[in-house]
């Protein structure tokens, strides 16, 4: 089958490999689409952290947010399975240990990422073999766009929640990427006042083209009461920013990463009696994600600029996008193309 191969820093293309067949407790998918994101881009480009910690390694096959059919399935799995749509869990914990035991496997020190951690490849390929116990079945609302939507969209439904706001608060967004949109879409539909701050003239624009009215730069932002703050971005000064902006006694979540580290005054954290949250992975909001794709309460799929073929991948991973494409902050691809 055709897959997408990272070589070494910058270096990429489509090649043949062998497809996967199904182990014991695995199904094989046969994708449908598959988004990309920041963290594909820092793989592609050398800086992720995962490759200097010798969790991950060239060659790569990335690609963790994704969708499509079941294809064939493994000893011990319900056959029934076979032919259902589906996403899943980016995050394979040991099943064994103590932290999967409580339920965290997603933090698991042996675990697996697909497309990204210990060697698990992903999913822009033809085929993507998955343990039948991350997959989510997706119910027909949820075609393949919302589909390769849901991880991205469990990691903001896990940062919504940390937030702790009711109807009528008021939410602070750091960064309107994908993450940073996807945050505000879930908030507002749960009825928050949702604020962006961003950078480019190009992403402001685009966060108020799908309906956000109270969209800032640094310097406009105005100075009133942020009952909670989401840092989606990667910026390395932001998190600071986010506890000097929050209201004290309330909430900041990190679910951006900078490429450098981020210093936070604990004594700010303290004395404004902050809590802060950090989110890493969308295990815990999968399912949740899927109910509100399928209710219709919130739809992403704006947030998608293209979707590509196979072999666009490498450029896309460069950042060269066509003008065509607007300011839609994800690209998708089809590796059936």
């Amino acid at each position: 089958m055709r897959a997408f191969v990272i070589t070494a820093p910058g270096e990429a293309g489509v090649r043949e490999v062998e497809p996967p067949e199904p182990r014991p407790g695995e199904v094989i998918v046969a994708v449908e689409r598959v988004g990309v994101c920041g963290t594909d881009m820092e793989l592609f480009s050398g800086t992720m952290s995962y490759l200097h910690t010798g969790q991950a390694a060239y060659p790569l096959r990335i690609g963790h947010e994704w969708a499509g059919a079941v294809c064939a399935t493994g000893d011990g799995v319900d056959p029934s399975w076979l032919g259902r749509r589906v996403t899943g869990d980016t995050m394979l914990g040991c099943g064994r240990c103590a932290r999967c035991a409580a339920g965290r496997g997603h933090v698991c020190a042996d675990r697996y990422e697909i497309g990204i951690r210990g060697g698990r490849p992903g999913a822009l390929a033809g085929r993507l073999p998955v343990p039948v116990t991350a997959l989510h079945p997706l119910p027909e609302p949820v075609g393949p766009a919302l589909g390769a939507l849901v991880e991205p969209g469990g990691n903001a439904m896990r940062a919504v929640r940390s937030a702790e706001l009711s109807a009528g608060e008021r939410l602070l967004v750091l960064g309107p990427g994908t993450i940073g949109l996807l945050v505000a879409q879930i908030a507002a539909a749960r009825g928050v006042e949702v604020h962006l701050l961003g950078l480019t003239a190009s992403s402001l624009a685009f966060a108020r083209s799908i309906g956000f009215e109270h969209v800032w730069t640094r310097e406009t932002l105005p100075g009133l009461r942020y009952d909670a703050v989401v840092d989606a971005s990667n910026a390395p000064g932001l998190p600071a920013l986010a506890v000097d902006l929050v209201e004290p006694g309330r909430r900041v979540v990190f679910v951006g990463l900078a490429g450098t580290p981020s210093l936070v005054d604990s004594r700010a954290v303290a004395l404004k009696d902050v809590t802060v949250v950090g989110v890493l992975g969308a295990s815990a909001g999968l399912a949740e994600t899927v109910e509100l794709y399928a209710s219709g309460a919130v739809d992403p799929r704006p947030l998608v600029a293209a979707t590509v073929a196979l072999d666009e991948v490498a450029a896309v991973l460069a950042g060269r996008r066509r003008p065509d494409w607007g300011d839609a902050p994800k690209i998708h691809v089809d590796p059936r193309r």
